[in-house]
């Protein structure tokens, strides 16, 4: 059995599952995921056996795109506020294990004790950057153009019916 993201076979029990590179020949090659992505609905919609498909990210690169300036502000307040949420799980946690009617007290302990753990971790966290790095931001993984390949005993027939697709517009959403 073969694995649909990668085309490779399935490993044996007991031995390692390494990662292998794709197989296939290309039918086709896109600007973006989406495109890619549609080609492969299409090549769905037309009963091509898209077991046998992969889509291949080609020359990846790395993208962080800063989301916005850090600030003890924000560092704080962003520690509190994942504290509070992680010491109100504990607390009710505790609280399910007290006495009945008395579980309000230990919402309330962890509740307070993940707000300070929360500030104290933050703030130490921020201050080992000593400013080097006063911003956030977002990192995402991205290639510069999806490849569609297909097992050799059906790529003319995916190419042929991927370029029936290129001449339809895009649908509009």
């Amino acid at each position: 059995m073969s694995n649909p993201f990668t085309g490779a076979s399935r490993p044996t029990p007991g031995t390692p599952n390494l990662p292998t590179p794709p197989s296939g020949w290309p039918i086709g090659s896109y600007g973006t995921y989406e495109e890619a992505q549609r080609a492969v609905d299409h090549l769905a919609d037309s009963d091509f056996p898209v077991q046998e498909v992969t889509i291949v990210g080609v020359d990846l690169m790395l993208v962080e795109r800063v989301t916005g300036r850090l600030t003890w502000g924000r560092v704080l307040g962003g520690g509190a506020a994942s504290g509070a949420w992680f010491g109100l799980l504990v607390g009710l946690i505790m609280g399910m294990f007290t006495p009945q009617g008395s579980w309000f007290g230990p919402v309330l302990a962890g509740l307070g004790a993940g707000v300070l753990f929360g500030l104290v971790f933050a703030a130490v966290g921020y201050a080992s950057t000593r400013g080097r790095r006063d911003f956030s931001s977002a990192s995402q993984l991205v290639a510069g153009r999806y490849d569609v390949l297909a097992q050799p005993r059906h790529a003319e027939q995916g190419r042929d019916l991927l370029a029936k697709l290129a001449m339809k517009p895009p649908p509009t959403q």
